[in-house]
C-alpha cells in the first residue's frame, strides 16, 4: 500500500478542490447574476414601468423588456441565436404550440405551479386551454393573460356601428372611401386582413390565381389609403377628421383614445366574413419561458406575479394600449375595473365580438403574401 504524508493528502486535497472549484465556482457565479437578472421580449404593455417596477423592487431583480410588434421577427431573433438572450417570449396564440416547443426555442412550465391559475380565468381559458398546451396534451407552454378581437376600427359618427359590422370588410372595397382610410403599421394582421377584404380565409394554403387576387386587392388597398402609420397616427387622424377608419384595429389599438374621451372610435367585428363565415380575427397572448441554457429563476415568479388580480388589472390597463385579460374570470379581479375602463376596452360587446371571430393562426403562404404585400406598399409611393 502507498503511504501518503499528512502534506500529501493536503496537496492533494487542495488539487481536488481547485479542479471542483474552478468550472462550480463559475457556475455558481453564472447562476448568482442571473438569479437578480430577467429579459423580456414581448408586445407592448409588459415593458411598461408600470408592470416591471414593483417586481424589480419585490425580486430586487434587473428587469429589461423590449417590445415589438410582430410575432414572426421575435421568433426570428430566438431562431438566430437570441435564445440565449431571453427568458420570456410573449407572442400571439398558435405560435407556442405549433412552433417555438418543435423547434425547442422555449421550454414547458411547471403544471403543478401554473395549471391553477387557469381555473380563476375566463371561462374559455379553463385548463387544459389549448393554445397553452403542447400538442399532445401533456406539456404545459405558457400563461394567458391579454386577449381581444382585431379587424378594424371606425369613427362611429362617420361609419355607423350596425353599417359597419353588417357590410364589413367590404368597406375597404368600397370606391368611396378611397382616400378616407388609414392603415395600421402590422405586417401579419395587414396580411391577415388583405386576404379577408379580398373574401378569402388567410389561413389555409392558398393556390397561384388566389395569391395574384391577394396582390391586386393589396396594390387597391395601399394605393386607397390616406395614411399609414402607428395607433397614435391612426387614433389622431379618427379624431381629428382625417380618416373616417381604418383597418387593422380594435380594441387593443382604440381602446386609448375611447379612454380619453372618444367612445365615437369603436373597434368593429363584421357579422360575416370568409373563416367558416365568422368575418373577425381575435388574438390571445401566450407567454413562454425561453429555452435558455441560463434561464432566470426570476422568469417563473414573474408569471406568478402578473396572475395576482392587481397585477392583472394593471396589465389590462398598461400604458399604451387597453385590453381586456382572462383574468377577469375571477371576482377579485373584475371589481377592479371601474365602468369607465370596461367602456374603453368595449366589454358590452367584447363576449358577441370574440364569438364572431376565428382565433389568430399561421398563415402557411405568410412569406409568399408578405413579398406581394410589401411590394403594394412600396408601389403606393
Amino acid at each position: 500500500m502507498t503511504q501518503f504524508s499528512r502534506r500529501d493528502v493536503l496537496h492533494l486535497m487542495g488539487a481536488g478542490a481547485l479542479a471542483l472549484g474552478g468550472p462550480m465556482a463559475t457556475s455558481r457565479a453564472a447562476f448568482a447574476a442571473r438569479e437578480k437578472e430577467l429579459n423580456i421580449l414581448c408586445w407592448e404593455g409588459y415593458n411598461s414601468a408600470q408592470v416591471l417596477d414593483p417586481f424589480r423592487g419585490s425580486s430586487g431583480a434587473t428587469v429589461k423588456a423590449e417590445s415589438l410588434t410582430n410575432d414572426p421577427t421575435m421568433i426570428n431573433r430566438l431562431r438566430a441565436g437570441e435564445i440565449k438572450v431571453w427568458d420570456l417570449i410573449n407572442v400571439n396564440n398558435p405560435w407556442a404550440r405549433k412552433v417555438m416547443y418543435p423547434e425547442k426555442l422555449i421550454k414547458p412550465l411547471d403544471k403543478a405551479r401554473f395549471e391553477p391559475f387557469f381555473e380563476k380565468m375566463m371561462p374559455d381559458f379553463k385548463p387544459p386551454y389549448k393554445w397553452a398546451m403542447s400538442d399532445d396534451g401533456k406539456e404545459l407552454l405558457g400563461m394567458c393573460q391579454r386577449f381581444g378581437p382585431y379587424s378594424f376600427v371606425v369613427n362611429t359618427d362617420k361609419v355607423s356601428r350596425k353599417s359597419a359590422e353588417d357590410v364589413g370588410w367590404d368597406l375597404f372595397n368600397d370606391k368611396a372611401l378611397e382616400g378616407k382610410y388609414g392603415i395600421l403599421e402590422s405586417d401579419d394582421w395587414n396580411v391577415f386582413n388583405i386576404f379577408v377584404i379580398a373574401g378569402m380565409d388567410p389561413f389555409k394554403v392558398h393556390t397561384a390565381e388566389e395569391l395574384t387576387l391577394f396582390e391586386t386587392t393589396a396594390k387597391k388597398v395601399f394605393k386607397g389609403a390616406k395614411l399609414i402609420g402607428d395607433i397614435a397616427t391612426m387614433n389622431q387622424a379618427l379624431i381629428s377628421g382625417e380618416i373616417d377608419l381604418h383597418l387593422t384595429g380594435g380594441t387593443y389599438s382604440v381602446s386609448p383614445a375611447r379612454a380619453d374621451g372618444h367612445p365615437n372610435l369603436r373597434g368593429i367585428t363584421p357579422a360575416k366574413g370568409p373563416m367558416g363565415g365568422k368575418g373577425g380575427i381575435s388574438w390571445i397572448e401566450v407567454t413562454s419561458t425561453v429555452n435558455n441554457p441560463e434561464l432566470s429563476p426570476r422568469a417563473a415568479d414573474f408569471l406568478a406575479y402578473v396572475q395576482a388580480p392587481d397585477v392583472a388589472h394593471t396589465v389590462a390597463f398598461a400604458e399604451g394600449t387597453f385590453n381586456p385579460v382572462a383574468q377577469m374570470g375571477n371576482p377579485e379581479c373584475f371589481k377592479l375595473f371601474t365602468k369607465e375602463e370596461l367602456d374603453a376596452i368595449q366589454w358590452d360587446s367584447l363576449e358577441e365580438e370574440m364569438a364572431r371571430s376565428i382565433e389568430y393562426d399561421i398563415v402557411p403562404d405568410y412569406d409568399k403574401a408578405l413579398d406581394l404585400m410589401t411590394a403594394a406598399k412600396r408601389a403606393r409611393g
